[in-house]
Parts: structure tokens; sequence; C-alpha cells
């Protein structure tokens, strides 16, 4: 009987104290679980909307991020930027937007589809040919020749807006034989030795290993794009969303990014 009354005064007293509204002392029984201070378990599907330039990156990222968080499932949507964002803004679920484009991102945000988008990553471009390299490409000028195939992303493609530049930089017109709806289908049709040469992302060079050969593109001519990514207006798991995004800007998805070619932006 002694030892209850005791326990019942033990709690009174904390209940006095904790009506006082001091901001500086937090009373608790010392048995208490520390429920307040620990982040919510986080759980469910994440949505994620991602350029198909990072599938590679992403799909690994996911992994570890499944691992971190054991109650998730992080499902990608890989594709063109211009094709995401045109998808997001007419409705489809999504709780994260990566973009190879800034302007892609900016259309999403300026129909209020997404908020507060950071650049995580940049990317330039690389000319992939066979791994037997039949035409002898050797160089950007080559691209100009009569006869040789070429592949490049469509206009409105990210990777075919960047591939453009680099063409207007060195004054080269290049008539492609066929114009893709993202760099992973440029970069198959030279795998598959349909063209003798695409122009993609350097990531995608590296990606593909002893499938192609990467043709630098001299610095002065280069261009290069950024990648923004941002949670949605209306996610369908906003906590996983923002856990992910937090995941891919922190020093180990950045070293994730920088291991498969990406740079800091």
């Amino acid at each position: 009987m002694h030892r209850t009354v005791v326990s019942l005064t033990a709690v009174a007293t904390g209940l006095v104290l904790a009506g006082c509204g001091t901001t500086n002392i937090t009373v608790a029984p010392s048995s208490a679980p520390a429920v307040a201070s620990s982040s919510p378990t986080l759980s469910g599907t994440v949505n994620v909307f991602a350029a198909a330039s990072l599938q590679e990156a992403f799909t690994t990222l996911g992994k570890q991020f499944e691992a971190t968080h054991p109650s998730t499932k992080v499902v990608f949507n890989f594709g063109p930027s211009s094709g995401l964002a045109t998808q997001i803004t007419q409705g489809a679920p999504a709780d994260v937007f990566a973009s190879a484009s800034t302007k892609n991102m900016d259309q999403v945000v300026k129909a209020a589809a997404a908020t507060s988008p950071k650049n995580f990553a940049s990317n330039v471009m690389q000319i992939a040919v066979p791994a037997s390299n039949p035409a002898n490409v050797t160089a950007l000028s080559d691209l100009a020749k009569h006869g040789v195939k070429i592949a490049l992303c469509q206009s409105a493609v990210p990777c075919g807006v960047t591939a453009a530049e680099v063409f207007k930089k060195a004054k080269l017109t290049v008539t492609p034989v066929t114009q893709e709806v993202d760099v992973k289908a440029v970069l198959t049709k030279v795998i598959l030795g349909e063209v003798d040469a695409g122009v993609v992302y350097a990531t995608d060079v590296r990606a593909a290993g002893g499938k192609v050969k990467g043709i630098l593109i001299p610095a002065g001519v280069n261009a290069s794009t950024l990648y923004p990514i941002a949670t949605l207006t209306q996610p369908q798991n906003k906590a996983g969303g923002r856990a992910f995004i937090d995941y891919v800007l922190s020093a180990g998805g950045a070293a994730i990014l920088a291991a498969d070619g990406f740079a800091r932006p």
C-alpha cells in the first residue's frame, strides 16, 4: 500500500509541473519511453518520377533508402523529363520529381504541382559510338560528315536541348537519322549498332561500360545541364517523399551520384 501511495504522488507532482507551462523543463516518469523526441517511422510506397539518365544512380539510392527504412518501397518512373513533367501537371500520382532540366521543373512549379526545388547534380554531354566504332568517329566534327548515322534525343527532351547547345557552340550542323524519346533510347540505338554515334550524357556512356566507346566533347563547346529535385504539392506519401529527397541531398547520396559520374551543381 505504501508503494502505491508514493507512485500516485509522483504522477500527481509531474502533472502539476507539466501544467505550469515551463518551456525549459520537461517532467516525465523515468520509465516513460522518449516517443516525443524520436522521428516517426517511415512506411508505405514512395513514388519517384525521375529523368532517364538517373536510372542507375537512383536505383542504387532507392535500394539503400529501403534498407534504411524497411517499411518503405521506392517505385520509380524513369523517362524524359519533359514527358514526366506533363504527366505530373496532368495529375499523375507521384511524391517526388527529379528532372534533368530546370526548365521542366519550372513547368511543374508554375503549375503549382511542386515547390522549392533544389539542384543536386549536373551532367555534360559525350559522344557514344559502338564498341567497334565502324564509322571511325573520333571527334565532334565527324558527326556532320555525310553518311554518318546519328541518333539524338527529341528536341523537347533535355538531352536534345543540351546537344543542340553543343552544336550551336561548335557551329556545326548535324542531321540525325533518328530522334529518340530519351537518352536511354539513344544509347540503345548505339549499343545495337543501328547508328554510328549518339550524343548522350557522360554518365550514360559510363553506365554502358564496354558496350559503347565514349568520345569526349571539347570543354569549350560542351554543354551541361542541372538536375533539380522537389516534393510534389499533393503527394500520397509526404513524409516518405521528403525523406527520400533528404537522402539524395545527403553526403551518402552525393557519393552515389559521384560514383556514377555526376558532378555537384
